[in-house]
Order: C-alpha cells, then structure tokens, then sequence
C-alpha cells in the first residue's frame, strides 16, 4: 500500500518521524525522482533480536577483525553510497528529499550509520532511524564481501546492548532472511512498533519525540575508543552478544 506525497512538497523531518511512528515510510520511484510515495507494506520485514542468525563464517569474519567499524562518523557517505546505482542494485528508492530529510534527522540525533572500512576506504555500511525503542533500518551498501553483514552484526549487537525492542527491515529479503529475519502481518507489526515506541509516540503528538533506546550502549559497555568499535575486546563484546541469540 503506498500513498503519493506531490511533487512540489519536501520532506519535513517532524511529519517523517510522525510516520515512522505510524509504521509507514517514504520511498521514491528511482533516485531522480521528484515525488515520494508513503509506504506501509501488509507484511513488514523485521529482525527478533533475540534471533538473529550468526552463520560460523560471519562470526569467523567478526572474530577476525577484518574491517575497522565505526558509527556515525561518516552517515553523510553511507547515505550516498546506498543511494548510487550499482552493479547489484541498478536503480534506488532514495532521491534528493529522502537524502535531505535523513541528513537533518541525523543532525538531530534520529538517524545513525554504521561504517565498515578497509583501511582508509569505505566497505560498506548501512543507516537507519531510532525511535522509542524502535530501529528502522533503512538501506545497506557493501563495496566488499561481507562488509553489509559485519555492519548488520555490529547495528543488533548495540540494539541488544541499548535496550532496544524492534528492529523494522521494511521488506523481508533472501539476505535478511538468512540473519534471521522474518515477516509479520501489518496488525502484529503495529502491535510490536506501539509496544517499541511506548511513551515517544505521545512525545510525537507535542512535538518532542524521544528515543529511549541507548545507541551508543556499546561504547560505554566495552570501552574501545569514542565511536570506534576495532579491537580484541569489542571483537569479545560482540561475538558475546550475537552468541546469546544464534
């Protein structure tokens, strides 16, 4: 079910948190589209956090610290990455409002990424929105192997770690659902989502909505360094628990 937003109207981040809150979303035809449709699927994609799905060569992957992760350092550069056409991907639902409006929620504190680099050099990544105690994953790159599923493991082990209670794929996918993602009716989503966001969604209503999730949980909790997750003890952190749900 989609509904069109005009062409002359940009996206305000208040009325985009308000429907997010609703569970609906915005999407865009292709990236140089000038109008966005609001979104709300009869069955939503999303991950039980209590069942993600660590395969032994992801955990291999995690354990070696093949890529340095990091998050919130570059969500500007994640954003465009997920937005450009590629070889896997040949056209992309996010267009110059969508870009817009989630640089100014990250401004706010909304909106997070997580980044994967090789060296100096961008891997991959993936960005989304908080809310409440909700976490609405909005697109992921990779520019090498692995590089989205090792920036997935990292975004669940800091929602477990933060309190958080839902994490909203939007779509189920053949790669979502080999992490363990599953697809729930529109009535069981909007149960869970009222249940995530809990007092933010009167928050909403009065124009200060909140998120009660802690994001940066994992920082606090292994200590490797301000926005840096690399190292022999976060390698330990998040191999604990992403093994406390496999």
């Amino acid at each position: 079910m989609s509904h069109p937003l005009p062409p002359h109207l940009d996206l305000d981040p208040d009325l985009v948190l308000r429907a997010y809150a609703m569970g609906v979303f915005p999407m865009a035809d292709h990236r140089l589209a000038s109008s966005v449709y609001w979104v709300e699927p009869k069955l939503r994609g999303i991950l039980p956090l209590d069942s993600f799905h660590l395969s032994r060569s992801l955990k291999k992957t995690v354990l070696a610290d093949r890529f340095r992760v990091t998050v919130d350092t570059a969500f500007e550069r994640v954003l465009q990455l997920c937005a450009e056409s590629a070889s896997d991907r040949p056209d992309t639902w996010i267009n110059g409002p969508i870009e817009r409006v989630f640089i100014e929620l990250h401004r706010r504190g909304f909106a997070h990424s997580v980044e994967c680099w090789d060296g100096d050099r961008m891997a991959g990544g993936l960005y989304g929105l908080a809310l409440g105690r909700a976490f609405f994953g909005e697109s992921m790159v990779t520019r090498a192997r692995d590089a989205s599923k090792v920036a997935f493991a990292h975004l669940v082990a800091r929602l477990q770690a933060g309190g958080f209670t839902l994490l909203d794929c939007q779509f189920q996918t053949e790669h979502l659902a080999t992490l363990g993602a599953v697809e729930v009716p529109r009535d069981a989503y909007v149960a869970l989502l009222g249940a995530a966001l809990g007092d933010s969604a009167a928050g909403l209503s009065v124009g200060a909505p909140l998120v009660d999730g802690d994001f940066f949980a994992l920082e606090r909790s292994a200590a490797p360094g301000a926005g840096t997750l690399s190292g022999p003890l976060s390698r330990k952190v998040i191999a604990q628990l992403l093994g406390q749900t496999s």
